[in-house]
């Protein structure tokens, strides 16, 4: 009986875990919280997985208090995204329309933050959607960014 609620304490706080591979760039706090961390906007920075010469930066709110302490909170939906290209494009594995490039839980279990990419070919741009989604309802919030591909030079 102990194993099992270990076990299933373990499989919990394994789901707030990020499977991102984003790095913090700053913070602001947006509310004081006597018990705990504050509450804040946080701005991280991730690379396209498969795209070599793109980084978004994202920005998100991030609970603080007890629950946000201990990772239970349930973010918001709210996100905002800005792509750039910011070398040489080179394309390293193969790409998928909707193809998820970033992806962070925002609650306990069921809510989502994800980045996915879309190619506009005629007007050769890049198109990142970031939304949240929930097992049982969505959110229509969400943000885009766009990256045309231009010539980079190393001068």
């Amino acid at each position: 009986m102990k194993t099992n609620i270990v076990m299933t304490t373990l499989l919990c706080c394994a789901t707030i875990v990020s499977v991102s591979h984003s790095e913090e760039i700053g913070s602001v706090d947006t509310e004081f919280k006597f018990f705990g961390p504050d509450h804040k906007i946080v701005v991280e920075a991730f690379d396209d997985p498969k795209i070599e010469g793109i980084t978004c930066h994202l920005s998100r709110s991030k609970k603080g208090g007890f629950k946000g302490m201990v990772g239970v909170a349930e973010e918001t939906s709210d996100a905002s995204i800005a792509c750039r290209q910011v070398g040489p494009i080179r394309v390293v594995g193969e790409l998928k329309e909707g193809e998820k490039v970033f992806k962070e839980s925002r609650s306990l279990i069921f809510k989502k933050l994800q980045v996915v990419r879309f190619f506009d070919e005629k007007r050769q741009t890049y198109i990142y959607l970031a939304y949240s989604d929930r097992v049982i309802e969505g959110s229509p919030h969400n943000a885009i960014s766009t990256v045309p591909i231009q010539p980079w030079s190393n001068r």
